[in-house]
Formats: C-alpha cells, sequence, structure tokens
C-alpha cells in the first residue's frame, strides 16, 4: 500500500493492435468481459503541459478486483503512450490509483517531487494524471478520480468479470450517469 496513493487498483497495457490484445487476454489468460471505446473522448489532454489532440482506444476489464487496460494510441500527438512505442515497448505501461481526492491527492504526488508527463479527462468521467518516471526508470503512475460516474462504470466492470462465462467478450462502453 502506498501512503502518498493508496492501493493499486490498474494495470495499464499500451498496445500496438488493442483488438489482437482483447483476444489475447480473452482466449489465452481468460479475463473478460471488455469494455471497448474505439475513441475514447479525451478533453483537455496535455504533454508535459502542452496541449495535445490524442487519439485513443480503451479495453476494460477485471482480474478479480485488479482491473486491466488496454490502450491504443491511434495517431501520432504527443503523449507518454507514444514515448513507450517509440522506445521500442509494448505492454505494461502503468499502474494506476483510484481516488474521490483528486485534487488532494494529486497536490501531495507533486509536494512528494513527481512531475506530470501527460494529463487530461476522459469525457464525462472525469481527471486523470500520469506523472513522468525519468527520475526513476520503470512503471508510470497515473491518478485517476473516481469520484462520481466513473466509480460506477468501474463497478459495472467488475461486477461483469464475476462469474464470467465467456459470452459476449467484448462489449461497448456502457452509459453510466
Amino acid at each position: 500500500m502506498s501512503r502518498i496513493f493508496g492501493g493499486i487498483r490498474q494495470n495499464g497495457y499500451v498496445v500496438h493492435d488493442i483488438e489482437a490484445a482483447m483476444r489475447h487476454w480473452t482466449e489465452v489468460m481468460g479475463i473478460g468481459p471488455w469494455f471497448y471505446v474505439e475513441r475514447a473522448p479525451i478533453r483537455n489532454f496535455r504533454y508535459h503541459g502542452e496541449a495535445s489532440d490524442i487519439d485513443l482506444s480503451i479495453a476494460l476489464a477485471n482480474s478479480g478486483p485488479l482491473q486491466i487496460e488496454l490502450i491504443q494510441q491511434r495517431n501520432d500527438a504527443p503523449s507518454m503512450y507514444r514515448d513507450f512505442l517509440k522506445a521500442g515497448l509494448e505492454g505494461l505501461q502503468h499502474v494506476a490509483y483510484w481516488t474521490d481526492e483528486f485534487e488532494t491527492v494529486r497536490t501531495r504526488a507533486l509536494d512528494h517531487g513527481f512531475t506530470v508527463g501527460h494529463e487530461g479527462e476522459n469525457g464525462d468521467y472525469g481527471p486523470f494524471v500520469y506523472f513522468d518516471s525519468a527520475g526513476h526508470p520503470g512503471t508510470v503512475i497515473e491518478l485517476s478520480d473516481v469520484g462520481g460516474p466513473k466509480k460506477r462504470l468501474f463497478q459495472h466492470i467488475a461486477d461483469a468479470s464475476k462469474d464470467w462465462g465467456g459470452a459476449d467478450p467484448i462489449r461497448d462502453f456502457p452509459k453510466v450517469t
């Protein structure tokens, strides 16, 4: 348990082909169902403080209490995802912590010397921030606000994974308010 962030709630994988990644996780790992959005409604995205017009596909599923996120960047806009792929990497890129006290925890992280790599808002689901890991090579840290509808979305995804028998392995993101 992190004294700064709390418990890890998600592993995020950056991939070249999200459809192939969902098939792998479903058919090989037995994890699903996947909730998929081909064009994530990312707003106010900033990479190292500069606006960036990112185009992402995102898929989410749970393995027990841990959420798995797959991300495919569909353009060459500046982002930490693009940097990861350009470094010749693919796979686990970040771990995420969730909070309903986003600004408090974000400020705590900044006070502990973390720096923002990129940040934005996922539609009406609220803000997220990725902290730069340049000072220590390894996995990036994401902080995600789970107040409001994002908490209900994530609970819906977790509930769908319980006793999932393999039917309907790829689903659209539900409308959660």
